[in-house]
């Protein structure tokens, strides 16, 4: 009877339960509030946090290698599947009008990918600190966070750090999610008021064809020069000729709709799986959460930077806000420049400008992630 009654009590999770775990399914749970009571990027921080409750259940190793999102993470991120079915899916919802309408915002897109590079030292300057041993292709993979790109670091990580794969897509994700909250104060302190009340004169209208050639366009580049990046740029590219060509509408809906879902509930089930206390409570995770802050940071300076110069040498006709969507988190950065524009004046809407730097950041991240693929990987 007392066998069987320690059975059960050993079968229970308040008698396994670690300090670690309450402390993960807490982290879960915040990330959930974030999601519904403040609205954070829902999509990418419901599942997240879920994930994390889950993945702490003690006995159930839902996580593990034998678990549902142990299965979920092996097929869709340690492939790096999911990603590219990601990539094809912002493809088929983005509007390349606002990039193409001003191509001058390809170098905000490219400045706010400094902090990738920045961090790469960074990374490896960290060696020196006791518990932390970073190889160059561990610094690569972690560097892409600042990018903001979820896809594109997980990417990048299953390529050249699979072992540190799990922290740098929560890291990524997180960072994506916490854009409203990190990026105004930075964009704010490097701009005067005068700056942010810049109101920005209309785009001028793109036509089909011009819509049409640009993903070609960007692809041949991308096949002469950097054929490392053509998995995350042929990708993006596809699904944008099925939005723009108007006569595939079902394919161009569902890698809008249901494709893009599907995947996004597992791939923030799958992240959210990393947050188990085994694997996330470590200092060399924890470092990897620092740097990618760093690197989120810099990239957001580097944006609105380069965007002051441009507001300069435009004579005041471009608002440097609009640097700070130069970072790949989209539509997210490019909201956050609306709002930030709209407290300014409450007439300046930045929407649109700002999708231009945004749309060039989801270029320049990948092709940053095509070059340290090129030189690390090869």
């Amino acid at each position: 009877m007392g066998s069987g009654f320690d059975a059960l009590w050993q079968s229970m999770g308040i008698a396994n339960m670690e300090w670690g775990q309450l402390l993960m399914m807490l982290v879960g749970g915040i990330l959930i509030f974030l999601a519904v009571a403040k609205k954070f990027e829902p999509l990418l921080l419901l599942p997240i946090g879920f994930g994390a409750i889950l993945s702490n259940i003690p006995v159930a190793g839902i996580a593990g290698p034998e678990g549902l999102l142990g299965y979920v993470y092996h097929v869709g991120i340690e492939t790096g599947v999911f990603p590219l079915l990601i990539f094809m899916g912002v493809g088929a919802l983005t509007d390349f009008s606002a990039l193409i309408a001003m191509p001058k915002t390809l170098f905000l897109g490219a400045a706010a990918q400094f902090g990738i590079f920045a961090t790469l030292l960074g990374a490896l300057a960290l060696n020196m600190v006791p518990g932390m041993e970073y190889t160059l292709a561990d610094a690569s993979a972690i560097a892409i966070i600042g990018g903001a790109d979820g896809p594109t670091a997980i990417f990048l990580a299953s390529r050249l750090a699979p072992d540190l794969l799990g922290a740098i897509a929560v890291a990524a994700y997180s960072y994506m999610a916490l854009v409203p909250i990190i990026q105004p104060p930075i964009m704010r302190a490097l701009t005067t008021e005068a700056e942010r009340k810049v109101v920005m004169s209309q785009l001028r209208p793109v036509s089909k064809l011009e819509k049409i050639l640009f993903p070609f366009s960007v692809l041949i580049l991308c096949i002469l020069f950097l054929p490392s990046a053509a998995p995350l740029i042929g990708m993006l590219m596809f699904g944008n000729i099925l939005k723009e060509v108007g006569v595939v509408d079902r394919l161009s809906r569902a890698a809008q709709n249901e494709i893009i879902n599907i995947v996004t509930i597992f791939l923030g089930l799958a992240v959210g799986s990393k947050l188990s206390a085994d694997k996330f409570l470590t200092v060399e995770t924890l470092g990897i959460l620092g740097l990618g802050a760093v690197a989120f940071c810099i990239g957001t300076a580097t944006g609105v930077l380069m965007g002051k110069a441009m507001h300069r040498l435009s004579g005041g006709k471009v608002n440097p806000l609009i640097g700070a969507a130069g970072v790949s988190a989209v539509p997210m950065a490019a909201r956050v420049v609306n709002k930030v524009g709209l407290e300014a004046d409450h007439h300046n809407f930045l929407l649109m400008h700002a999708m231009g730097p945004n749309v060039a950041g989801v270029i320049g991240s990948a092709v940053a992630a095509g070059v340290l693929l090129a030189i690390v990987g090869g």
